[in-house]
């Protein structure tokens, strides 16, 4: 269920700075979660399914079971975030929250939209999140496609 934010007159749009800042705070979150999920893969691949150590990595569906989980929990990650309140933990440092243009919590089809157009923002060298500084209202690719926006939230008082 969608929750309704509030002080929405308070917010406004969030320039390219503060989405680096938070973006480089969760990609080292994200890391954490890969060395975890890595570790996990290599024990069941080891003492699970007894490959031996010399031929851990050279299988097809080795190296794809891997970047599958890496995929999955790196969505994981933001999906459920971003589905509740709007601030994976680097968003929460820089105060910005993703919502919808009405000023809701985005839904789980949005997360996957904004997470997939991510990845083929990052993929293009940027050109995605660099869009922030052509665009009036300060959207990046992720948040065109997914129909969200990113705003800055105002300082506790």
């Amino acid at each position: 269920m969608q929750r309704r934010f509030d002080q929405l007159d308070d917010v406004w749009p969030a320039g390219l700075g503060r989405r680096l800042g938070a973006m480089l705070y969760d990609g080292l979150l994200v890391l954490a979660i890969w060395i975890v999920m890595v570790s996990a893969h290599l024990a069941v691949v080891r003492l699970v399914l007894e490959v031996p150590a010399e031929q851990v990595g050279t299988g097809l569906a080795q190296v794809l079971s891997l970047r599958l989980l890496l995929a999955v929990s790196a969505f994981a990650f933001f999906a459920f975030f971003w589905t509740r309140g709007g601030m994976t933990l680097g968003m929460q440092a820089w105060r910005l929250r993703v919502q919808t243009l009405d000023g809701c919590s985005i839904t789980g089809l949005q997360a996957l939209q904004r997470f997939l157009v991510a990845g083929i923002s990052l993929a293009a060298f940027g050109l995605g999140y660099l869009w922030i500084l052509v665009d009036g209202e300060k959207r990046s690719w992720p948040d065109i496609a997914s129909g969200t926006r990113v705003v800055v939230l105002p300082k506790c008082r």
